[in-house]
């Protein structure tokens, strides 16, 4: 993909005719709502340059957008090719984000503009719903007209040395209008309006009064002057409520009658109702004390999201906490990108769905190798979770058909579910059952099933916002499961590159220990080794590459090959290191090493050490005082060829235990290795003669962090029988 090339100082923002240009389509395509896009310079970013029928406020948030973005705009200019989205339900399956973001009803056209190699940006149209499920042919004309005189206008433009460049905010135009009014004409409706004895007023698309009849005002008691020109709920404190600013969203954006209902301070209960069209909203308000001719009749449809269903419209007194469930959504969103594991997103989604949508409840369960396996539940005995895992994905139920056709089904009673599916088995003993895909990078990985125990009608809301947050989920699961596959081959490699046994040596006995870190899903580069060198001798080994990845496992291995090898053709201490280090800087890793290299002479009785920046040894004689050898450190594997590494010669009487470990076990947030050498050196001092195995255990389990490791821990004991 290329960008705009070649931007000029002082390009002018906009190029003549590209907002005419948006305004004819947006008329042309009969939609409700129009923005341009367009490519910043620079950057792998989308800026909303243009918007007609779109409100401000909806407006700020999307007006920068990243290419990579999960965002129909973004995915049209990245493939080249336009993106159709139905209705909302089609939004929330293949952009949840979005459809969380604009919980209202309406389809969508994105398409790229571009000339030959070059990108410049992208249109979106939208429309009310309902809208045919395929554009209509003069549609797709308007569509493909409008970008290639769009992206023929931004090329010219270009090759005149004057791109057309973004605004630093999108601008808002108005909408074409068939015909305009005279002051006289203005006038004489205004009269009208104000000898009828309904209240009206008009707002624009921010919500803002720009007419309120003398009616309208004296019901709402206060003076016209007072709420012209500002947005009534800001205005009157009694109106101060979050639904009734989503309402007026809700009809902007769906283009649908909306209604809500609040309370007067003088008792009445006063219904607003919104009738919109792409150039504002007109309000009827009318009382509950007034003659039954002069109230308007409830909209039937009440717009917006919500998981629950209303009987009329939304008021002060019975509305849903619709504030609250949105705000434990989006903490779920925001929960869900934290979540590292797939049993973290079963929890998390366990714990913030159920509540929230008043589910009994939950079974998430992945596509893999033709069946259905449950990775997760809740609500639901262990024996029915049983019964249902491993089911062939050929199975005629209705959750194997959401997983193979990538759609939701929705069933408000056993009846239904019943009739649809006649061989299925009620074993649940619920009584209503939301079948959610999962469906990541555009292709269905499993289902989520959400179950009641009691009937519960689906509206298209909610089935709408369930599939946006089964998108999701998806896509945390998608990702929990990249998390569990590296983590399965980062245990699998470290694994095969540690030894899978250590040698039997007379008169020593011998324990290790690995334990991975718990912050990240990566390798370590701790090793350890022992090597058998003759009847009475041995080399012992303990080390920790730089790092946590792939590449710092794949140099532990190096590392421990290269010990061993010199180890065993008769290197002494000092050699051995020396030697690595050359390896080290021959392969150019840019990795440090710290190792501890320990040549054990039982006949001799005796330990020579050298050490390249690694932690010192511990010795704890059978008097059972713990001694830290102070080994003269020499520098990091891997720094200078030259480095000299000085051997330190240390005596080893009988029942002597040595411990040789990693910088994970002593480390902690927030304090030196000092402090944690010292806590170290206590519990093994208060250690109680045990056999050597359960030592082991101890150390590596009764450290202060050992739930959370911020590192790996390598452990190794030998003990001097004599």
């Amino acid at each position: 993909m290329r960008s705009q090339a070649g931007f000029a100082t002082g390009s002018k923002r906009n190029a003549p005719g590209l907002d005419a240009l948006l305004v004819q389509a947006v008329q042309d395509a009969g939609a409700h709502i129009g923005t341009v896009y367009l490519l910043a310079p620079g950057e792998q970013v989308l800026l909303m340059d243009a918007a007609i029928g779109l409100p401000a406020q909806i407006a700020r948030p999307w007006a920068r957008i990243g290419l990579h973005g999960q965002v129909p705009a973004a995915e049209a200019v990245r493939e080249r090719s336009l993106v159709w989205l139905s209705d909302h339900q089609e939004l929330a399956r293949c952009f949840p984000g979005a459809a969380l973001a604009l919980p209202y009803r309406f389809a969508m056209a994105a398409a790229p503009l571009h000339t030959g190699a070059d990108d410049w940006g992208a249109l979106l149209l939208l429309w009310p719903e309902p809208h045919p499920q395929q554009l209509t042919r003069h549609e797709l004309e308007v569509i493909e007209s409008t970008c290639r005189k769009m992206g023929t206008l931004l090329r010219q433009a270009a090759d005149r040395g004057r791109p057309v460049l973004p605004g630093p905010r999108p601008r808002l135009l108005n909408p074409a209008r068939a015909r305009s009014a005279g002051p006289k004409q203005a006038l004489a409706a205004m009269d009208c309006l104000n000898r009828l004895p309904e209240s009206c007023a008009a707002l624009d698309l921010d919500g803002r009064v720009t007419f309120i009849s003398a009616a309208a005002a004296g019901l709402l008691g206060c003076p016209a002057a007072d709420v012209l020109g500002r947005v009534p709920w800001e205005v009157l404190p009694w109106l101060r409520d979050p639904a009734f600013e989503d309402r007026h969203r809700a009809a902007v954006v769906s283009q649908q009658v909306t209604s809500w209902t609040a309370r007067h301070p003088d008792g009445q209960k006063l219904t607003f109702h919104l009738y919109p069209d792409p150039s504002g909203v007109s309000l009827r308000i009318t009382s509950d004390a007034a003659p039954p001719e002069q109230r308007a009749p409830i909209a039937e449809h009440s717009g917006g999201w919500a998981f629950w269903q209303t009987a009329g419209p939304v008021t002060v007194a019975n509305r849903p906490a619709r504030a609250d469930a949105l705000y434990n959504l989006m903490h779920l969103a925001a929960a869900l990108t934290r979540a590292v594991t797939v049993r973290d997103v079963v929890d998390l989604v366990a714990d913030k769905v159920m509540p929230v949508c008043g589910v009994q409840a939950l079974v998430v369960s992945l596509a893999e190798g033709g069946r259905t396996r449950i990775v997760g539940s809740r609500g639901y005995a262990p024996v029915l979770v049983e019964h249902f895992d491993g089911v062939p994905l050929t199975s005629a139920t209705p959750g194997e058909r959401t997983q193979s056709t990538g759609e939701g089904a929705f069933f408000a009673t056993w009846d239904e579910l019943h009739q649809s599916y006649p061989h299925a088995e009620h074993l649940d003993g619920m009584s209503a059952w939301a079948f959610l895909p999962l469906i990541a990078s555009g292709r269905p990985i499993g289902t989520c099933v959400l179950a009641y125990d009691h009937p519960h009608p689906f509206g298209p809301d909610e089935r709408a916002t369930l599939i946006s947050l089964a998108g999701l989920i998806a896509q945390a699961l998608d990702r929990a499961r990249l998390f569990d596959a590296k983590d399965r081959l980062a245990q699998y490699l470290q694994a095969g590159l540690l030894p899978r046994s250590l040698p039997r040596i007379a008169g020593l006995d011998v324990a290790a220990r690995y334990l991975p870190a718990t912050s990240g899903m990566d390798v370590g580069g701790d090793f350890y080794d022992l090597i058998r060198l003759d009847e009475t001798t041995a080399a012992a080994v303990i080390g920790d590459v730089q790092g946590h990845n792939i590449a710092a496992a794949a140099l532990m291995g190096q590392v421990r090959t290269a010990v061993h090898a010199h180890a065993a053709a008769g290197a002494s201490p000092r050699e051995v290191l020396s030697h690595t280090n050359r390896l080290l800087i021959d392969l150019e890793q840019d990795l440090f090493t710290s190792c501890l290299y320990i040549h054990l002479d039982l006949r001799r009785q005796s330990l020579s050490l050298a050490s390249a920046g690694h932690p010192p040894p511990l010795l704890r004689p059978a008097d059972g005082r713990v001694e830290i050898i102070d080994v003269p450190p020499g520098l990091l594997l891997g720094i200078d060829p030259d480095a000299y590494y000085p051997v330190l010669e240390h005596p080893l009487p009988p029942g002597a235990l040595l411990a040789l470990y990693t910088d994970g076990l002593i480390e902690k947030p927030g304090t030196d290795l000092g402090h944690g050498l010292a806590g170290l050196v206590r519990r093994l001092t208060r250690a109680p003669r045990q056999p050597i195995a359960e030592l082991a255990d101890m150390l590596v389990q009764h450290h202060p962090h050992a739930g959370q490791r911020l590192d790996d821990i390598a452990l190794l004991l030998l003990e001097y029988q004599g």
